[in-house]
Formats: C-alpha cells, structure tokens, sequence
C-alpha cells in the first residue's frame, strides 16, 4: 500500500494522474503486488518493486511523481508475465494482474485500468503454476459453530482450475490428517483465530487470514445459494453440514474476489464422506512412500511412480487421489476390481483403449479456461480433439460386461454438435493467441473473407505500383517498402534524385536515398491497415461468440472428463498388475490378514537387472495372531516387510491388483506407521519425543480394525527406558480390546521375544541370515521363531568401518555380554553376577549396579501384586512362592 505521505500528495493534487491511478487501485489490493500495466510493460512501485527487483532479480530504479518527487519502480514487458508470476506465487505472494481496458489511441485521457484477476499459492489457472498430474486446492477451516463445538472442523476445498468443489466436518484432531490428505497450496483461516493460524503454519501450510464476517454461516449460506442460484443446498446433500457450509461459503467467496466472479465452472458441490475412505496420518503418508520418496522428496521411488500408467492429466491426478483416499467399503472395492480385472483379462481391448484416450489430454482443466473465459485457439482445438475421441471409446467399450465400466461409458457424451462447430470455425493449426489472426476457416464469414482477400492481393499491388511507377518516371532502382514506423513508402537513391515527379512528397531522407510517399500510396496503405484492424476486430467478436456457445457444454465436458479419468485409472491399474506381475486380492470384513509371497512393490521395481526380490508371507488375526514381533539384523530387511505389508493393503483397498501371489485382507479403517526416527528440531522436539508422539497417536486412535506397523519404537532413549517401553505398548495393544488392532513390530529388543511365551496371540518371526567363514550372508526371508543377535558389528564392517574400531568394538561387546542381562517376569531387563574378567582386560564397565538380584527379584514382584483384588488364599500361595526365591 502507498504510504500516507503519498496519500496525502494525492489529496493535494501533487501526483501525476497516472500515479493517482496507481495509488487508488492498489488500496483496494494493499495485500497484494500490484502488476500495473503501462504500454508494453507491467510496472511496480514502492515496497512492491522492492519485492519484486528482490525476487526477481530485475532492477529497482526510480519514477517521477509529480511534486511527490519519486518512487522506487521495478518492471518487466507484459510478454515475460508467465515466466515471473510463477516466481512471485510460489515466493508466497498475493499478485493483483492490472490491465489496461482500452486503447490508448482512443483513451481521451488516461488509459482505463482496472484488475482483471488476483493469483494467489492457490488460486491460479496459469500453466506454469499448475502440475499437470496434481490437483491444485485451496482450502478454508472453521471450528465450531452454532450446534457443534470447537472439537470440530469444517473444511473445504476446491480446484479452480478443474471445477472441483467439496466440504467436509472432521474431529479437531483429525484436521491435519485431512489437509494432508488434499495437500493444499493456501488455507483461508479466520483472522481471529491466531492460535490455529500459527498452529497450521508451523505445521507448513501457507494460510492467509481472512476478515471474521467471511465465517460467518448466514454470509457462507448466501454466497452458496447465489452461486449455485437455488433456494437450498438440499439438492447437493450438504444441507446438514453447518460449520462444513462456513467454510464452503468462506472459499467460494475468497475465490470470486480473485477472479472477479468468473466461476461458472463451479457447477457443485459434494460431500467428502471421511468414513467412506481409510484414514491415513501424515506419518504414514510419509513412510509409506505413497506420493514423494522420503530420500529426496520427489515423486521417483513412490508407489504413485510404480502405479501410473495413466495417459492423460485427468487420469493421473485422479489416481493420485484414490491412492491418498483407499476405500473402506468391501463392495465399492470390488466394484472397482472386477473392472481392472476386465482390462487385465482383455490385453488387446486394454492397449486399444490406452492408445485411443491419448488425444483426451486435459480435458478437465481445457473446460476450466473455456468457462472464465481464458480458452486460447489452440485450447478450443484441444476441447475438439478431445471430444472427438468420446466416440471411439464408446464404441471401444460398448460389449464390456463390467457394470462399473459400462456405467461409465454411458456417461459419456459425444457433444457432436460443438465438435461439428469447432471443425467449421477454427483452422486446425489455429496460432497460439487471437492477436495473432487466422482463427478463423475461409468461408465461415464473409466480410473477414474479403478483408483477407484485401491484404493478401496487397502484394500484387505494390509489385504492379513499383512497376508503373518505374516506367513512369525512367528509374530503374526505384523500391515501394514497407516499415510499420513510416508504413508505404517509395525509396529513390540521390543519383536519381533530380527525375523525382512533382507529385513525390518527401517522407525521410537517408544516407544514399530518399523516401517519398504519393496521396495513391497514402490511400492504399489506409485501406490496408484499416483492414487489418477491422480483420482483427471481425476474429476478436467471431470468437467471443464462438467461445460463449461451446461453453454452454462445459457441465456435459466435466461429466466426461469424470468418467475418462477414472477409466484411465483403471487401465492403468491393469497394465501395472500386467508388467509387474500382482494378482487380485480377496477382500472381505473379517480382521484376517493373509498375504502370500508378497513383494514390495517399489523396491522389486528398483532392484538391479536379474536380482529377484526375496518374497515373504505374512498371517495376522485377531484370534491366534493378533501381533507379530519381527527380530533380525539390520539390513535384513524387517523395514521393507513392514512397509510391504502397509502397501499391499493400501493397493488392495485402493483398487489395484498386488504384488504377491496371494492376498486376502480384512478391510483396514486406518494404517498407523511408525518408521524411522527423525528430530522436529524446529517444535525443538528430539529424536524419542517425536517417536512418543507418534506412539501416543497410534495408542489414542487405534481401533481392533486398523493395521499398525512400528520400527524399532524406544531406541531414541536408554536401553532400559526404550525395552521397557517397547513391552509396555505391545502388552497394551494385546490386553485392550478396544485398540487390539493387527500389529507388525520390528525390534533389536530380542528380550520381546518373551512375550510371545507369555500371551497368546503374540507371535515370534525372525528374518533368516547365515554366517559363512565369518561372514553375515543376509536371506532376506522371514521365519518362525526369534533371533537373539543382532550382527552390528558385521554390519559395522560391511560399512567400511576402520578394522580398529571393529576390532575394539567386539572387545567392548564381549565384555557387555558378559553381563548376562536377562529379562525378569515383569519385562524388565536385570542383571546378574557378571563372569570373572581377564588380568588385561583394559575395559572397566559397571553398569548394572545390583546389591542383592534376589531381594530385587521379590521388590519387583511385590509391586506388581494388587492386594485388594487378591484373596487371602492367594496372597498365601504367593508368599509362599516370594519365601522360596530367597
């Protein structure tokens, strides 16, 4: 925003009119930059050119201000606008795009200005800030409201580049859970809130606060009801959803601001059903791998990279979403399955199809830009070639005896009207913008038709003029030329200058000639200009009127690019189980959990030429099998299992085939993972805090549907602290029925093996290594049974670890174990006598400071006995059994 200073200047009159202009339209966008365009130029002043000569990297000079004397300007030509607003959106800023709204030619004083639309993080329809295989949301949150309280949220989201609107009501403390889920590029939050707004950006969402009265459910229910021009929002189904409608309302509103109420492409409104769909943390989105690599963050080594085999935009941000929402519903899924099955079955139909959609491209986003009013030439010849192919699927699919598919193809419509029309109007390698001219076919319009004619003869009338004209006055060198500074002109050199006619009116002198013009010239090149002017004008309202009539199908075009994507997915599905060999799962709503010879999926993909991936099978169930504790090595590979078990039941509830030879899964409600160990140095939160937080998560939100994988909980901490941990949460997810859930739990704690002794559903399984002539030969499989070594020191060495550090660290390893730690019946660890030590043993450790381990042995036994809910009988029996360790 101008200072006040400047503010006042323009009180007085002291501005130039044009920074008067200037100074009023950026108040109305003081929260944004402010591209103001001027000519062939978009200009910024004050702290704006500051930002942008910073962010930009452009000059940062000064303009004259009338009596304000100057301000700071930094700018760039109109044409390099998609190569710096990108920069400024994704630096975080709001851009307020300020055009001209006239001629200057035929402005009587200063050029009418005016923003024609506001980009925002996520607000945009430029190509350059859009990921083709992405959706692009905004967001807007509100807790509470008139009938719920603030353990409540309400969420919406829309893509404005694709239409897609929905809300939803989430508990308070799975909101983060959902905005994962969409990943949105902006969250309108009401300003008051400032303890959400710095919650939600420490988490790192982008929020931009917004005025209270935005989040207000009278205001969000009217801006809905306006836009969709209805009474209610029964017809959508969301009536019920009170503060989902705030936040609805509150979107819509902040969208319309930005693209000046050019939304017609926002047809509906649906409700995100968050039960319909598998709950997945933003832990568990990051360790499974699904969208982005936790190596480098990009999407090579996701699972989303092994699955798309999607040939078109649609297709791919469609799949994306279903890998990030897997279904709950056993039907729904098999629905879904039954139709890659189809594809799978049918190779031929499915590499027909696949070959037939490339031409879709992105019909979607191609009906956006048609409705605001953005579509160039070469989009509406893309909408036609798109609809042109709706035909051929039809027919392509028309004996599928798949409901699911047949569904969709019924859905699709040919639109054969507006192909019809686009064929007969636009050229069909039209130029990239209508500034360029040549839209338009000849004989769609004949006045255009004539004026082309006009300017394509123009050559032969300059050629016969510059020939009459050199027989008339006998010189020989005599040119007709053009330039678009002087336009027509007839150039004689000096050496002929005295055999100029008298009619010749001189235009520009030059170095070895003259330039002359005649009134015949100054005619003709009148008519030739104008002409291309009034062909320019004649394109211009052809195709405004062109784009109005096909945008009425935008609606019928959302509908199709709805049904072409998910079949696309569902192609693409096939081709994946195809290539890479998976099988269809058995899903049902039993807590069973069987898959057999399952792989990886992304590591099998990644492994070198000719090296098989060592499969492995595992069984759970509430019965026999509720928790498996894995034991083994690093590098053993009880990580991949873990995460192999994660992502075939993903897969399997998304839709897809997986990779094993068998699988048959109990529908999952959620997948709790804890994998790694990471420090929140920024929440000041070390390596065993975060591991505690993930752990209390798991614990507080556990049903005995969900599937929980865990790796190596407790090791942030002491030995004792972490193993004592580590048993206390298997132990409570074994004895509470309510979070009893099905659990893989990889460990280096070997004294867990105990447990497994101890309950009944608690199973041991180790991964299978060898030792051969003093090496570690890792097999990579998993069996019954626990292990009770770790090889860290092999591994040490295999590392590269000098030979001196081995050699001292087996020296030190030797003397811990003869400690003889072992695992008394409460879990904890205690040790007794250590052996005697050689003379020269140089390592002095005392680590485990035990007076009397009997006395102990009974103190800890006496501290678990409940005195009140024994009988005197019992409390006999165990005094007698206390008497007997001492």
């Amino acid at each position: 925003m101008a200072p006040s200073a400047s503010k006042e200047s323009a009180a007085d009159g002291a501005l130039t009119p044009l920074m008067r202009q200037y100074y009023k339209i950026k108040e109305r966008h003081a929260d944004a930059i402010l591209l103001f365009r001027m000519g062939d130029f978009y200009e910024t002043f004050e702290t704006d050119a500051e930002t942008v000569s910073k962010v930009l990297g452009i000059a940062l000079t000064k303009r004259s201000n009338g009596k304000a004397s100057t301000v700071p300007l930094a700018g760039f030509p109109y044409h390099s606008l998609d190569n710096y607003l990108p920069k400024l959106v994704q630096a975080g800023y709001r851009v307020a795009v300020c055009e001209q709204l006239e001629d200057p030619k035929f402005a009587r004083k200063i050029v009418k200005r005016d923003v024609v639309e506001v980009v925002t993080p996520g607000v945009s329809f430029h190509e350059q800030l859009l990921h083709p295989k992405q959706s692009h949301y905004l967001a807007a949150v509100h807790w509470g409201g008139r009938k719920v309280k603030n353990d409540t949220a309400g969420v919406a989201y829309l893509d404005a580049s694709t239409g897609e609107f929905a809300l939803s009501e989430v508990s308070a403390s799975g909101l983060l859970e959902f905005l994962h889920m969409i990943s949105p590029a902006e969250v309108l939050v009401d300003k008051r809130r400032q303890d959400e707004i710095r919650w939600l950006r420490a988490h790192g969402y982008l929020v931009t606060p917004q005025e209270d009265w935005c989040f207000g459910y009278d205001f969000g229910l009217e801006t809905l009801l306006r836009h969709f021009k209805t009474h209610s929002l029964k017809g959508f189904g969301v009536d019920a959803y009170e503060i989902g409608i705030v936040a609805a309302g509150a979107a819509l509103y902040y969208l319309n601001e930005t693209q000046k109420g050019r939304l017609p492409h926002i047809a509906r409104l649906t409700y995100h059903a968050s039960d319909a769909y598998m709950a997945l943390d933003v832990q568990t989105k990051r360790n499974l791998e699904l969208v982005a690599s936790m190596q480098n963050g990009r999407q090579e080594g996701s699972l989303v990279e092994i699955l798309d085999f999607t040939v078109t935009p649609i297709g791919a941000r469609r799949l994306r979403r279903w890998l990030l929402q897997p279904l709950r519903q056993v039907a729904v899924i098999e629905e879904r399955l039954a139709a890659v099955s189809t594809f799978v079955d049918g190779a031929t139909l499915r590499e027909q199809f696949r070959v037939t959609l490339r031409p879709i491209g992105d019909l979607e986003r191609l009906a956006a830009r048609l409705s605001t009013g953005r579509a160039t030439p070469r989009d509406m010849m893309a909408i036609r070639s798109a609809l042109e192919v709706i035909p051929v699927v039809r027919q392509l699919l028309a004996g599928s005896t798949n409901s699911f598919i047949a569904a969709l193809v019924d859905r699709l419509e040919p639109c054969t009207e507006v192909v019809t029309l686009i064929r007969e109007a636009i050229v069909d390698e039209p130029p990239a913008t209508l500034a360029d001219g040549g839209v338009f076919r000849p004989g769609y319009n004949a006045e255009l038709d004539e004026l082309r004619t006009l300017t394509r003869t123009g050559k032969d009338w300059v050629a016969r003029m510059q020939k009459d004209e050199v027989t008339r006055t006998g010189i020989p060198s005599l040119k007709v030329g053009f330039n678009r500074v002087f336009g027509y002109y007839i150039e004689i050199t000096h050496a002929h200058r005295d055999k100029v006619p008298a009619d010749y009116i001189r235009k520009q002198t030059l170095v070895n000639a003259e330039r002359y013009i005649t009134p015949a010239l100054k005619e003709y090149e009148e008519k030739i200009l104008t002409a291309e002017e009034r062909m320019l004008t004649i394109e211009t309202t052809l195709y405004q009127e062109l784009r109005a009539r096909v945008a009425d199908q935008v609606p019928a075009f959302q509908r199709n690019a709805d049904s072409l994507a998910q079949l696309d997915c569902l192609a693409s599905f096939a081709e994946a189980a195809t290539r890479h060999r998976y099988v269809r799962p058995e899903l049902d709503d039993s807590r069973r959990l069987d898959i057999v010879d399952g792989r990886h999926p992304v590591v099998e993909q990644l492994l070198p030429h000719g090296q098989p991936f060592i499969a492995n099978s595992v069984s759970l169930d509430p019965v026999r099998e509720q928790i498996i504790i894995i034991t083994g090595p690093n590098m053993a590979g009880k990580s991949v299992i873990l995460r192999q078990v994660g992502l075939i039941v993903l897969m399997a509830q998304v839709g897809s085939y997986v990779p094993a030879t068998r699988a048959r899964i109990g529908v999952v409600d959620r997948i709790f993972t804890r994998v790694g160990a990471s420090d929140n140095l920024a929440s000041g939160e070390s390596t065993f805090l975060v591991e505690m937080n993930e752990a209390a998560n798991i614990l507080n939100n556990a049903t005995p549907d969900s599937l929980i994988l865990l790796d190596e909980l407790g090791r942030g901490t002491s030995t004792f602290d972490g193993l004592s941990i580590a048993w206390s949460l298997v132990e409570y997810l074994h004895e509470r029925p309510a979070v009893a859930a099905r659990t893989l739990f990889a460990t280096h704690y070997h004294e867990l093996n105990e447990l497994a002794s101890r309950y009944d559903r608690i199973v041991n399984m180790r991964v299978q290594v060898q030792e051969h002539d003093g090496k570690v030969i890792f097999l990579h499989k998993l069996i019954p049974g626990g292990a009770d070594h770790s090889y860290g020191i092999e591994v040490a060495r295999m590392a590269g670890l000098p030979e001196a550090v081995i050699a001292r660290a087996q020296e030190i390893l030797h003397q811990l174990e003869s400690q003889r730690l072992e695992v008394g019946g409460d879990g904890r660890r205690q040790a007794v006598a250590p052996a005697p030590k050689a003379a020269d043993d140089r390592l002095q450790l005392s680590l485990f400071e035990v007076q009397d381990p009997k006395a102990q042995k009974v103190a800890d036994a006496l501290r678990r006995i409940d005195p009140e809910r024994m009988s005197p009988v019992e409390a006999l029996l165990k005094l007698v059994e206390l008497k007997q360790w001492l």
